[in-house]
């Protein structure tokens, strides 16, 4: 992987002289993405900002390849992860700042397809988001509620699921609540969020394990402050 490939954009500020923390992230509406100017915009960015400023530093925001974040870290191309990315269950391979936000994993299934339980996705097509914890849950089969899907496809970014649930190629599809109700909207005489809840997450900024300075931790006090 080429990190040149990341788009960035730091956060315009007078104070040239402060430390940047340079933050990578996919596109996840409405958590962290591009505006129609190409503005780095969304809940985790803004909150990236403000806790930034109280820190003394200047957030960089980085669009990566999610599937290559681990890399992106372990090369320094970014000082941290942040957007909607889910502490529990992976506590022991990051450093972490936070829980600052709580988050639920949701199914979104075409009401076309007749499904309207966690039980009614034998024999189905789900897709979900490459190296995230509905990955992890479907296709370790640990959740007894989803058994039997005839296929798992996991796919870079959830633009290609949304894409992919239009056209009739999958399903469904899993992902974060807030993000799955904004592309229900979009559609929602097509679409529904079916009742059970997948997974409940804890989301936090991730730092590369061992990093020597104390940033994660004072970001872990800024983003406690702001709560």
């Amino acid at each position: 992987m080429a990190c040149s490939n990341i788009h960035n954009n730091g956060s315009k500020s007078s104070s040239n002289d402060l430390k940047p923390l340079i933050i990578g992230s996919d596109n996840y509406v409405p958590y962290s993405y591009l505006d129609s100017d190409g503005n780095f915009t969304g809940i985790d960015v803004e909150i990236a900002r403000e806790a930034c400023r109280r820190m003394g530093y200047t957030p960089v925001f980085k669009q990566i390849v999610w599937d290559n974040k681990d890399i992106y870290l372990k090369e320094g191309a970014v000082d941290c992860l942040w957007g909607c990315f889910t502490m529990t269950g992976r506590e022991d391979k990051y450093n972490w700042a936070g829980p600052y936000m709580y988050s639920r994993q949701v199914i979104v299934v075409r009401k076309d397809r007749e499904i309207n339980s966690f039980a009614d996705l034998k024999g189905k097509r789900i897709a979900v988001q490459s190296t995230s914890k509905p990955e992890h849950i479907i296709l370790s089969g640990e959740d007894d509620r989803i058994q039997g899907v005839s296929a798992v496809y996991s796919m870079s970014t959830m633009s290609e699921l949304y894409a992919s649930l239009r056209k009739g190629y999958i399903d469904a599809a899993a992902g974060h609540e807030v993000a799955i109700k904004r592309f229900v909207d979009t559609n929602p005489q097509q679409f529904i969020i079916l009742d059970e809840i997948l997974y409940k997450s804890e989301l936090g900024v991730a730092f590369k394990k061992g990093r020597s300075d104390d940033v994660p931790d004072m970001l872990n006090d800024i983003l406690k402050q702001m709560m």
